[in-house]
């Protein structure tokens, strides 16, 4: 199923919830959060990357009827107060007259996030957790592995949370132990916030700086759906709710504002996955235990060899001249694996076949090859003896290549 398609599900099925009786209840009591600055937003994040919903002390109790739990960590946000205070009247004539205004001040207040609480349920749209085996769960969570740019950690979550992507370490941390449609959601879910809103260069403008929280959960969850539901797994039922309960409202302008960047980033993650999943499947051709290997791959040739901070690499042409080369720096991989991302990312035709050969016969040929079109160089380019001849000789008194008629009788 193409990106385009998946995402045209995604809206009809965001609409079609946003019409729901569920959802208005779910709206009525979300409206009771406080909306935070977009500087306290950071501060949340920074604090606790994995906060959903965050209030209060005296808030959990008035408006949702939920305790703060006995030992929990507060989150430090900045709050503005409105203070009275008088000042000197420049309205009036009278010495010494004095008005009351109020004024705003700021303070160091305290919140809780809602995993940090507990007492009556909050209304919910969407499942708590995903369940279901996923075929190749394996290989694609190694393929989102080997194409995230910054490392992940599966481990136990405090306070609930089955993910975050923490900008401070620069990394993707995954709750461990979740049933496999859940950990596959997520791991993407994260994966598409560090590659949407991660780490930008210092003093890098772009839209992605200006983004809210809510945005960039929506898109994330976005991507996920879309990705997970092209490899077969229908997440419906969690991503629904959970984008919903991260819009602004029914018309929910972040998705289609931010269409463009999650079918992108949406292809970009499948065309990711689907090329690791193939080099891997592909590698099983090249299994060697040597650190230099060479194959014979349609007409071509290609030699590999572990370097020590990575790999090596060689194509010749059919006539075992060089034709391209580089450096892949996978130094964890196998080089059954680097062999095949090669193949891979040069297009080279494994149709007519895939044979071993020997690597040492190969450079030893290559390097033939080459001499002989060195020696040919050099023989192009040597002048002939005639040519040396005239060049040497030429302007000296036409002694010996003079006009003929200037050559004395003999």
């Amino acid at each position: 199923m193409e990106v385009k398609e998946i995402t045209e599900k995604l809206e009809q099925g965001l609409r079609d919830l946003f019409n729901s009786e569920k959802y208005k209840t779910y709206l009525t009591t979300m409206s009771k959060f406080h909306n935070y600055s977009f500087n306290n937003t950071l501060l949340i994040a920074m604090q606790r990357p994995d906060a959903s919903l965050v209030a209060g002390y005296g808030a959990w109790q008035k408006n949702f009827e939920r305790h703060v739990k006995k030992g929990a960590k507060g989150i430090k946000i900045i709050s503005p107060v409105k203070v009275k205070v008088e000042v000197e009247d420049d309205k009036t004539d009278k010495d010494g007259a004095k008005k009351t205004i109020e004024v705003t001040k700021f303070k160091v207040s305290t919140v809780f996030d809602v995993s940090d609480t507990e007492g009556k349920e909050l209304p919910k749209i969407g499942v708590d957790m995903l369940s279901g085996q996923v075929e190749k769960f394996n290989q694609l969570t190694k393929a989102v592995a080997e194409i995230s740019k910054v490392p992940i950690e599966y481990r136990d979550i405090e306070g609930g949370a089955k993910g975050f992507y923490s900008q401070k370490d620069n990394k993707i941390v995954v709750q461990k132990d979740m049933t496999q449609a859940q950990t596959l959601k997520t791991l993407i879910h994260e994966l598409a916030h560090s590659i949407l809103h991660g780490n930008l260069e210092k003093g890098d403008e772009s839209e992605a700086h200006k983004k809210d929280r809510r945005t960039k959960e929506v898109e994330a969850e976005s991507v996920a759906y879309a990705v997970c539901q092209h490899f077969g797994v229908d997440t419906s039922d969690y991503s629904f709710g959970y984008i919903a309960g991260w819009s602004s409202g029914k018309e929910m302008e972040e998705l289609k504002s931010s269409m463009q960047t999650i079918r992108r980033t949406a292809n970009e993650v499948i065309h990711g996955i689907e090329t690791e999943i193939r080099i891997e499947e592909n590698a099983k051709e090249f299994e060697t235990t040597n650190d230099e290997v060479a194959f014979k791959i349609g007409k071509e040739y290609l030699a590999v060899q572990k370097t020590d901070g990575g790999f090596d690499y060689t194509i010749y042409d059919e006539s075992k001249r060089v034709k391209d080369g580089g450096v892949i720096d996978r130094p964890n991989a196998s080089i059954a694996i680097v062999v095949a991302d090669i193949v891979v990312s040069e297009l080279m035709d494994t149709s007519a076949g895939v044979k071993k050969i020997d690597f040492d016969s190969l450079q030893e040929d290559a390097h033939y090859a080459a001499a002989y079109d060195m020696k040919n160089a050099i023989a192009d380019k040597k002048p002939s003896v005639l040519d040396q001849l005239k060049e040497r000789f030429s302007g000296k008194d036409n002694k010996i290549f003079g006009n003929k008629k200037d050559e004395p009788s003999i």
